[in-house]
């Protein structure tokens, strides 16, 4: 299933992949791109999207109406996540100004913003809330920049500090941050499978790596994937990755081989989501692309062998490739937001 986005300006949709339908919820405001979404709040009922236009908006999930506008960052916002922390709903925001911004949701005050004051911060790419080490009154957000350094981060409501790891290589001794990737590290994802809850992330340098929680962080496994790896996934048997190279790939996570990969974008794929939970037998695979499309794959190994064989009859899909500027580059971009994805993408190689 391929989902075309929406070509108007002042609206961002919601597709529900786990209908066949489609089904689209459309929520109304900005005016500029949306980079990055995440749902939470009170009684999870409300919509948050980061902008190019430097903002977080907010929406009612049920009835789409526009919430509250969390104005602070002075570049675009690139990732977002929620949590619950001494009782209240917060929102945590990065951007490309190098800024992590913690917000209380219900009265829009802007708590805490975090920023590494040592090692050189660049514009942050993804935030995880790390559940398995967080408590009612402090939690515990890891973060991915344009850097190649991981930072985790302890916050509570007065207050914030850098957690400093114990380096693997050296017993005894702090280090700030999780160095294991060579470049910009753009996704993190926790794992669910298994006691641990190891973090799984993928980088410009062409490899997506799990960290062993109970090693300090040290990557225990790494998949090369080769080019940039915008985006990895986990369930109980694959882990895949996918990026600038548009091929999604399916590994055996028991194995560290891989399976198969699945072709089917026709750009740059940003994003991977598991759909109906981490079991590989129940659950789909949602992909977004730069080329404008939102697509969905089987998990089950017959699911994935009849997509092979569909892929192997048809191997050019030259019928369903973007024509004449049809996806993300025409229609729903500027000649000046053209201009600013550039600058962006190149941001993010350095």
């Amino acid at each position: 299933m391929a989902i075309p986005p929406p070509h108007s300006r002042q609206e961002f949709v919601l597709t529900n992949c786990q209908d066949e339908s489609g089904t689209k919820t459309v929520y109304r405001g900005p005016t500029a791109p949306v980079s990055c979404v995440t749902v939470g709040g009170p009684g999870n009922g409300t919509v948050f999207a980061g902008s190019w236009d430097k903002a977080v908006w907010s929406w009612d999930l049920a009835s789409q109406t526009a919430g509250r506008k969390y104005v602070g960052h002075s570049d675009f916002v690139k990732a977002v996540a929620t949590a619950k922390l001494g009782g209240k709903d917060v929102l945590i925001s990065g951007g490309a100004d190098k800024k992590i911004i913690v917000w209380d949701v219900v009265s829009g005050a802007r708590l805490h913003t975090l920023q590494d004051s040592v090692v050189n911060m660049l514009s942050v790419q993804d935030l995880v809330v790390d559940h398995a080490a967080s408590s009612e009154n402090e939690i515990i957000v890891i973060s991915a920049s344009s850097d190649p350094h991981i930072r985790r981060w302890k916050i509570r409501l007065d207050g914030w500090e850098q957690v400093l790891e114990m380096a693997p290589d050296a017993p005894g001794t702090e280090r700030r941050t999780i160095l294991e990737h060579e470049t910009t590290v753009y996704k993190l994802v926790l794992d669910h499978d298994g006691d641990e809850v190891d973090l799984w992330s993928s980088s410009g340098d062409g490899t997506a790596k799990c960290l062993s929680r109970l090693r300090g962080f040290q990557a225990d496994d790494t998949l090369h994937h080769g080019d940039h790896v915008r985006a990895v996934a986990v369930t109980d048997q694959w882990v895949i990755t996918a990026g600038r190279d548009e091929d999604i790939k399916f590994w055996d996570r028991s194995k560290g081989t891989l399976y198969c990969t699945l072709q089917g974008h026709f750009d740059e794929v940003t994003e991977l989501v598991v759909l109906g939970g981490v079991t590989s037998s129940k659950g789909r695979l949602c992909s977004v692309s730069i080329d404008g499309t939102v697509r969905t794959w089987p998990l089950d190994q017959a699911g994935l062998a009849g997509a092979l064989e569909e892929q192997r009859s048809n191997p050019a899909a030259e019928d369903e490739a973007p024509k004449d500027g049809a996806g993300v580059g025409g229609g729903m971009l500027s000649v000046d937001e053209e201009a600013e994805l550039a600058a962006l993408m190149e941001d993010d190689d350095e």
